[in-house]
Order: C-alpha cells, then sequence, then structure tokens
C-alpha cells in the first residue's frame, strides 16, 4: 500500500503543467548540444540544468544553464526540474532512465533507445510504474521534409506504398564510445540505421499494429574485417530488410564508409507514384571555395570547391520540432504518440537485434515487431 501510494504522488507531481517546462540535461557533447540549443528556441522550455562528468563548465557557460552536477542521481533530487534529455552514450541510457523514472522525472531518450531488447523492456516498465512520459528522440519524424513527404502520401499522391529505401551514412563517429561495441551495442546499425529503422516504423506501422513479421540483416564483423574503421570493434557497414504483415518491404542502410558529409536519404515506391528526399545534402545555398569555411554539414571533412552548407541544420534534421513536441506534451498532460514512444524505440532495437542474428546466421529471421 506504501508503494502505491508512493507512486501516486509521483504521478501527481508529473501532471500537466502550465508554467514553462524546466529541462535537465544528462550529457555534454554533441547530443546534448542540439538539445540545449532547441530548448533554447522555445518559450515553453527553461535550462534549469546539467550533469555530466566532462566539458561540463564550458557547456553549462554556452548555454546559461544555472545549475550543473557531476552526479545526475544529486540533478534528479531537485523538484523544480519537470523532464531530462538523456544524451550519454548508448550504454548509460538504460541506467540513467530508471534513475529519472524512480525520481519521477518526464524523460527524452537519445536514439538508440538501448542496447539491448531487455534493458527497453525494464526502461518502458519502470516509466509505467512510476508515472512518467518517455519519449524517444527519433528525429526523422519531425523534419519537415518528411513530413511534408508524409502529408503528400496522406493525399493518395502515390497510391498504395509498396517498398520504402531509407539510409543514414557518413565517414565515421569520433566518439570513443561508439566505437566500441560493448558501450555503442554494436556499431553503424544500431548507431545509424536505427534512425531509418524507426521512420519506416512510424511511416508503416499504424501506431504499432502493421507489424514486422520478417528481418533479414548483414553486416561486416568490425575491427580487421571492416572495410574502412579497423580499430571499430562493431561493423562500419550494415543494410537490413524488414517486411510488414501487410505485405510492403522496406530497405534500410547504416554505414560508416560514406565520405563528402551526413547523408540522410529516403525513397518510397507506390502504385500511382514515388518520391525522393535528401534530409541533408538538400540544401539551397552553393558555395564554391578555394581555400575553405568553417562548417558545411555534419561530418564533412573539408569545404574546399563546390559545396551545399547546410541552413539551419537542427531544424531541418528535426531535433527543434521533437524537442517542442515532448515539452507541449509535458505542459499538456499528453502521452507521447508512436513515432516518439518508448514503444517505437523497444521495437527499433528488437528489429535490430535480430538484424544482427540474422547476419550471424546468414538466414532471415521470422518474429513480430512494432
Amino acid at each position: 500500500m506504501n508503494k502505491r501510494n508512493e507512486v501516486m504522488k509521483k504521478k501527481a507531481a508529473v501532471t500537466a503543467v502550465k508554467h514553462k517546462v524546466r529541462i535537465g540535461i544528462v550529457g555534454s557533447k554533441f547530443a546534448a548540444g542540439f538539445h540545449a540549443d532547441s530548448y533554447r528556441r522555445n518559450e515553453h522550455a527553461e535550462l534549469c540544468a546539467v550533469a555530466a562528468i566532462d566539458n561540463l563548465p564550458e557547456f553549462s557557460r554556452q548555454w546559461k544553464i544555472p545549475h550543473v552536477y557531476e552526479d545526475y542521481k544529486e540533478m534528479f533530487k531537485r523538484d523544480d526540474i519537470d523532464l531530462i534529455s538523456v544524451c550519454v552514450p548508448n550504454f548509460l541510457h538504460h541506467g540513467v532512465v530508471l534513475a529519472a523514472a524512480r525520481a519521477g522525472k518526464h524523460i527524452v531518450c537519445e536514439k538508440p533507445f538501448a542496447t539491448s531488447l531487455a534493458d527497453a523492456e525494464e526502461m518502458i516498465k519502470v516509466c509505467r510504474q512510476n508515472g512518467v512520459k518517455l519519449f524517444y528522440a527519433e528525429d526523422w519524424v519531425f523534419t519537415p521534409s518528411l513530413r511534408r513527404v508524409e502529408q503528400v502520401i496522406q493525399e493518395g499522391g502515390i497510391g498504395k506504398i509498396f517498398y520504402v529505401k531509407a539510409k543514414e551514412c557518413h565517414n565515421g563517429t569520433h566518439s570513443p564510445f561508439a566505437k566500441k561495441k560493448e558501450t555503442c551495442g554494436g556499431g553503424c546499425l544500431i548507431h545509424l540505421a536505427v534512425h531509418p529503422v524507426g521512420w519506416v516504423l512510424h511511416l508503416l506501422g499504424d501506431g504499432g499494429r502493421n507489424k514486422v513479421v520478417e528481418v533479414t540483416g548483414k553486416v561486416n564483423g568490425g575491427l580487421q574485417d571492416n572495410y574502412v574503421h579497423k580499430e571499430n570493434g562493431g561493423e562500419d557497414f550494415s543494410l537490413g530488410v524488414m517486411k510488414f504483415a501487410n505485405g510492403e518491404h522496406a530497405f534500410v542502410e547504416g554505414n560508416y564508409i560514406t565520405l563528402g558529409g551526413m547523408q540522410d536519404q529516403v525513397e518510397i515506391y507506390g502504385s500511382a507514384g514515388l518520391i525522393k528526399t535528401d534530409l541533408t545534402l538538400s540544401s539551397n545555398v552553393e558555395v564554391y571555395s578555394r581555400p575553405g569555411y568553417s562548417y558545411a554539414v555534419e561530418k564533412a571533412d573539408n569545404t574546399v570547391g563546390w559545396t551545399r552548407p547546410a541552413v539551419d541544420e537542427f531544424y531541418n534534421l528535426g531535433y527543434v520540432d521533437e524537442l517542442a513536441y515532448a515539452v507541449d506534451c509535458v505542459r499538456n498532460g499528453q502521452d507521447p504518440k508512436y513515432g516518439c514512444s518508448g514503444a517505437l524505440g523497444k521495437a527499433c532495437i528488437g528489429i535490430i537485434e535480430a538484424m544482427y542474428k540474422s547476419s550471424k546466421a546468414g538466414k532471415t529471421i521470422r518474429g513480430e515487431w512494432g
């Protein structure tokens, strides 16, 4: 009975709030930066605190965050935090989410949701038990390009969808945690292809009702078996095929062997048309430079010659609207939609685990994911 009363108190503490939603960020590197940038743009959000083990003074000064902690559990004791952004390496997502949930905080968890299906299931269970909202940060769901694509599809513009191709690729990660299989959960499949897997589930999954029933995967072996990144414990090349219960197929790809900047691209084939979109290299600005300049697009290694520099990259990649949606749900007491929920995050991990299993066994894996 005491446990039930405790849960009810926590639920009461995290009901809809009409003041600014007060944010705590765990982490201080790349993902934490675009979370902070996105919250700064939002009139309904207030950056309250950050917890990290390095880069903390610089990060807090840059984003004018007043309270800093080296231990995120100490930050979670604050009564004036409504929402936690989990922006730490993949293998830490599970522990941070559990601690935040037990402290009665709503949570946005960066990709990939977890490094194992068992961890993903426990994260959802503990959040449910403690009455907190759990958002999975799949930014592709909120990109302006792909939202426009969905509008065309919903209007019947390309008829019935048969087949989707989607990929995220670039020339490798700088994170030491993403290079290690044990801290990443794998390689480019779980770290990059998780985006197209998640978006395809959002597009075709009918809120989790149209399940994936077959999965085939192929990855190279890590270390000396990699094409380029011989120091990475996980693979630097991956691809997968998903078949849905309603008959649609999807081909997804993630790799670290693509030069020239990050490439996020989607093709959708229907009975009455075709859609192609490029999320990263479709800028309407063209620059020719002999000496180069500071920045063009994520993971581009130089800016010499002709380039297409990104215009408001964080907005166009969906981060700003993704986090605005989470803030609005907290303010209004709404649960997240399937495309940014823990259920989608868990489904992604289940499918990716099946792709790894398929690659190892050399055969298609049948089951049910969604």
